[in-house]
């Protein structure tokens, strides 16, 4: 029950208290999020929150836990602060992602790979995007396709199937998959501004009756509710998602940082390890490969002539 990162959660979960919105501060799923409070629940032996249909209250257990978990979270952070403080400066790369791109896989192998280099993840607005990269907030960034490029490298990953969000009751929910064509008769929503609040409030308006939004399917994901369902369109345009860093010379960046972001997209692309040099591998000079040795030719022999 004196896990820091447990009780991060919990105190998110009883600050927000609201179980969807905690999952995507904190960037895990709500099903883990849920097993680990059900988990410190039943370290306490008591409910933590108040049951029922009504709004999420913490109950008196909920409340003394939550200030148990400030005071270990506290502790957790003076201690991890003077570490950092006693540790020598580690080279740093830090990557930015749209919400919707999920970043695990690609920050396990950097770990695996790169163990004296810190690799920071950050959640970037896709209205931001490109800025957080020219301004030098982040020196990486996976984004959805930019438009403008100028100055940046923008690299192709894959690509998002565009989905139309409608009511569950909606008569496109019969379907696997629907075409534009059978959206004309609807009102459908303009979402020029795809950030958090936007989105919440046009889905309100989806499950309202207003009208249907079309999105990338990684946003519905991560923002989908029970009363609203997903169909793809088939002859929709999909998104690309792009891994994006500046150009040599785009902005004042030291050469470690373009190796790094290089190594990073080597990741990305699934490039094997023993093709990408390591931190060691970099500072110890390549060993000459031996020549191979000369091999004396065989000498051809005749066969014997048959008899006739």
């Amino acid at each position: 029950m004196n896990d820091p990162t447990v009780l991060r959660w919990y105190i998110t979960v009883a600050e927000i208290l609201a179980f969807g919105r905690a999952a995507k501060a904190l960037n895990i799923s709500r099903q883990r999020l849920s097993a680990a409070v059900l988990e410190l629940q039943d370290a306490v032996g008591e409910p933590l929150f108040v049951p029922g249909d009504g709004p999420t209250e913490l109950t008196d257990a909920g409340r003394t836990l939550l200030e148990h978990a400030r005071e270990v979270v506290a502790e957790d952070d003076r201690a991890r602060a003077e570490a950092a403080a006693a540790a020598p400066t580690l080279p740093t790369l830090t990557v930015g992602f749209v919400p919707g791109v999920t970043v695990t896989k690609w920050t396990r192998i950097w770990a695996e790979r790169f163990p004296r280099t810190i690799l920071e993840t950050v959640v970037v607005e896709e209205s931001e995007q490109i800025t957080a990269v020219r301004e030098g907030r982040v020196d990486m960034c996976f984004v959805r396709d930019p438009g403008d490029r100028d100055g940046l490298h923008c690299v192709p990953l894959y690509s998002e199937v565009a989905v139309v969000v409608v009511p569950k009751d909606h008569p496109a929910t019969a379907y696997e998959s629907v075409t534009t064509e059978d959206l004309s008769g609807e009102t459908l929503q303009e979402l020029t501004d795809r950030s958090e609040p936007t989105l919440d409030v046009t889905l309100e308006m989806v499950a309202a009756g207003v009208g249907p939004v079309i999105l990338p399917h990684s946003l519905a994901r991560l923002h989908s509710r029970k009363d609203l369902l997903y169909r793809p369109v088939s002859d929709a345009d999909p998104t690309a998602i792009m891994l994006a860093w500046p150009m040599a010379g785009a902005r004042d960046e030291p050469t470690d940082s373009l190796d790094l972001a290089q190594e990073f997209l080597g990741v990305v692309r699934g490039r094997a390890a023993h093709s990408s040099r390591s931190e060691v591998e970099r500072s110890t000079p390549a060993k000459k490969k031996a020549a191979p040795a000369k091999r004396t030719p065989a000498k051809r022999t005749q066969a014997p002539r048959r008899r006739r």
